[in-house]
């Protein structure tokens, strides 16, 4: 057993805490389940889910999986334990699901401090109450000292599309509107900040947040949503390079609708960053009919007043993005290419 012992728990996690035995099942017990809001009882090898809760919320069951690597592991706005539960429910709530249930998986490091392990997974569990998710199965592992760095996450959704939502990437049309749901660049931002290598002094929290009524609130109140994306990893560059491929039309956005905090821009001028490829985790990009985009603008905007439209999809130059500058020239947006920050989710 690792380190000294306080309670039914030591303060730092051992190798014996992830091998099936006494200690492994104190773990859980006494540190997992509480904080995940798992209630005790009888604990099988699978979650069994009622179909009957499922076929009544839609006529299609939505699947995805995620792991969650960050670093560091608490951040302005977030930790990755939130992270894990918001970002999973967001690729979920995107497609048009409802977000319904998760697992969870733990590759714990030997030798992280079991008050940091109760902070992150108790923030896990309070977010999968704010976004209406029961966590129904997981597995946990614990490695040697340098196999993985702290705490790793995997979580896999499920969730349930409606009968009347029909999202995709080959719905969109030329003359659709680009619509952001909030100030782009916040997550990777404030990544940036919490490193501290950098001694950049951000004071921007993350965006980490479930995006999953927001979305319900679109698919139900304007047909004219084409398709949604989360705008992650590669920022909004990389989804709508991605829609641009995907439907062969051309996009064009315009800088100076681009919504976004003054410090996100001041320290992307600083490291000389384009803010359009930082990471987002709770901000999405809608592409919605012409006819329907205020309409959807307006719902976004009462999610947040910080929501614009900030662009339109073209005939021409099918399968590129393009931005068109403050200076009043225009650019090619490519898809990023490599990590521009390493570990932001």
């Amino acid at each position: 057993m690792s380190g000294m012992r306080t309670g039914l728990l030591p303060d730092t996690i051992g190798l014996s805490h992830g091998s099936g035995g006494r200690d492994m099942h104190a773990l859980l017990e006494h540190l997992v389940f509480p904080c995940l809001g798992i209630t005790s009882g009888e604990h099988a090898d699978q979650a069994v889910l009622p179909l009957g809760v499922l076929t009544a919320q839609g006529d299609r069951l939505a699947y995805t999986t995620d792991s969650y690597t960050v670093d560091p592991l608490s951040f302005p706005g977030g930790d990755i334990g939130s992270l894990a539960v918001n970002g999973t429910v967001n690729d979920l709530a995107v497609g048009g699901a409802v977000p319904l249930y998760l697992t969870c998986g733990l590759i714990i490091e030997e030798g992280l401090s079991t008050v940091l392990l109760r902070r992150l997974l108790t923030s896990m569990g309070e977010a999968a109450q704010v976004a209406g998710v029961t966590l129904v199965a997981g597995d946990t592992k614990v490695v040697h000292r340098g196999a993985a760095d702290k705490l790793f996450i995997n979580t896999s959704g499920i969730g349930v599309i409606p009968a009347s939502v029909t999202l995709g990437q080959a719905r969109i049309r030329p003359g659709d509107q680009v619509l952001v749901s909030g100030p782009i660049g916040d997550h990777g931002t404030a990544i940036l900040g919490a490193r501290g290598d950098l001694h950049l002094d951000v004071s921007v929290p993350s965006d980490c947040k479930p995006l999953h009524a927001l979305c319900q609130a679109l698919v139900a109140d304007c047909l004219g949503v084409r398709c949604m994306r989360d705008a992650t990893r590669g920022g909004v560059a990389a989804v709508l390079n991605e829609f641009a491929a995907a439907a062969h039309v051309g996009i064009r956005i315009n800088e100076a609708l681009l919504p976004m905090r003054a410090p996100v821009r001041g320290a992307s001028e600083i490291l000389g960053l384009d803010p359009l490829y930082l990471a987002n985790e709770g901000t999405l990009i809608a592409i919605v009919s012409p006819e329907e985009s205020d309409a959807a603008l307006a719902i976004m905007q009462r999610f947040d007043p910080g929501a614009a439209a900030i662009g339109e999809v073209l005939e021409r130059h099918r399968g590129m993005v393009s931005i068109t500058t403050s200076l009043g020239g225009e650019r090619v947006l490519d898809m990023p290419a490599g990590e521009l920050l390493p570990r932001i989710c």
